[in-house]
């Protein structure tokens, strides 16, 4: 976890809303919690509670299942 840096607490406001909204936006495009959590150096735990607060849907966890073949 080279990227963590300091923690960075957002308080209630427009830059926390406006940060909330640009992951649900990401998040709902396809981008992975933890592929967000790396790009803007938050926890995990931090950005599923910023898209959490934005009012995501979440994925359903592991991804597509595997097709076998006949």
């Amino acid at each position: 976890m080279p990227n963590k840096t300091q923690a960075r607490r957002l308080t209630p406001g427009p830059d926390r809303d406006k940060l909330a909204q640009d992951l649900k936006k990401k998040y709902d495009s396809g981008a992975s919690i933890r592929a967000l959590a790396e790009e803007t150096g938050r926890s995990y735990g931090g950005v599923h509670r910023l898209l959490q607060d934005a009012g995501v849907t979440f994925r359903s966890r592991g991804g597509a299942p595997r097709r076998t073949e006949p």
